[in-house]
């Protein structure tokens, strides 16, 4: 009897840890943060990692609708890069110009959502390439606008988005956070969320169970388009310029942030809870080693090894149930 009552009690301590993983590591990290780099706890430091991890955050959240429902979003930084740069260009400092300019900006992001999702839903594309091709249309399209050069000024308004506070708190996070909340909440709660997961976890399955497969994923790309258009916003108002480049590589650490936070690259598994502390987990990361003094090119390593440690931990537990 002993045995059995050991035995289920080792069985839901394994079962807690498995299921808190990630937020045992992200304490583990902090704890370990504020021992290597004891700059890493001053106000202005973690007021900056909040910042740097808001925009990545914001793109994050539409790739995660994505690949729940067994895709994957190439073209995000592509077109987070472009709403940088034609917010910065557009608005040319002027206040009055921020609201047009910004819902001109997300109509942008639809606009790739858009033929993302109907190449991959009416020609049963390859979503890989098909956002790879729409992650190039768009780098040509604001190369071919600035002609390479970065240009334009963002007006104050819009600086507060990217750089603004309330107390301790950055404005841009509370916006995360706050669009985190409502996906998960989605996600959980309604018919639509429920439809997301079912077509990851069986496209056929969903199909005969009466979802229509091909509206559901066409959807979850516009969103994805639509978060990353708004992510180059808030990378728009934190940089002050419009940069080419802005975002570089959010691609893949969106997708890292997405896999870290526990979500299949398989689909219908996982959700926004584990990608925003995902997006904490490789800001922190980053930032470390910056404090530590070690050139960017460290942080390339530190996220294959992020990335590769975390899809072989969520392997050896799905093997394991």
């Amino acid at each position: 009897m002993s045995r059995v009552v050991q035995s289920e009690k080792s069985s839901k301590a394994q079962g807690f840890l498995v299921a808190n993983a990630i937020y045992i590591i992200l304490l583990v990290l902090l704890v370990t943060a504020g021992i290597i780099s004891p700059h890493f706890y001053r106000s202005q430091n973690i007021f900056n990692v909040l910042q740097q991890a808001s925009a990545l955050g914001v793109i994050s959240v539409g790739q995660t609708l994505v690949i729940l429902s067994g895709g994957i979003d190439l073209s995000v930084a592509s077109i987070a890069a472009t709403s940088c740069v034609f917010a910065a260009a557009l608005m040319a400092g002027k206040n009055f110009m921020v609201l047009p300019v910004a819902l001109f900006c997300i109509g942008l992001g639809a606009v790739a959502g858009i033929l993302n999702g109907l190449i991959i839903t009416r020609r049963s594309a390859p979503p890989f390439i098909v956002t790879l091709g729409t992650a190039l249309i768009f780098q040509g399209v604001r190369f071919i606008y600035t002609k390479g050069a970065p240009f334009g000024s963002i007006p104050s308004w819009l600086r507060v988005l990217g750089r603004g506070g309330i107390g301790f708190v950055p404005v841009a996070v509370i916006i995360f956070l706050t669009l985190s909340l409502l996906v998960a909440l989605v996600l959980k709660y309604s018919p639509y969320g429920r439809k997301i997961y079912a077509i990851g976890d069986n496209k056929t399955a969903a199909f005969y169970s009466g979802i229509n497969v091909e509206r559901v994923t066409f959807s979850v790309y516009i969103l994805s388009g639509i978060f990353a258009a708004f992510g180059g916003l808030i990378l728009a108002g934190y940089l002050g310029f419009g940069d080419n480049w802005a975002g570089k590589g959010y691609e893949l650490d969106s997708i890292a942030a997405v896999v870290v936070g526990g979500t299949s690259l398989s689909g219908g598994t996982g959700g926004v809870g584990g990608t925003v502390v995902g997006v904490l987990l490789m800001t922190i990361l980053f930032n470390l080693v910056l404090l530590a003094g070690l050139p960017y090119q460290f942080q390339l390593v530190v996220k294959g090894i992020v990335i590769a440690a975390a899809v072989a931990f969520y392997a050896s537990l799905s093997k394991s149930e």
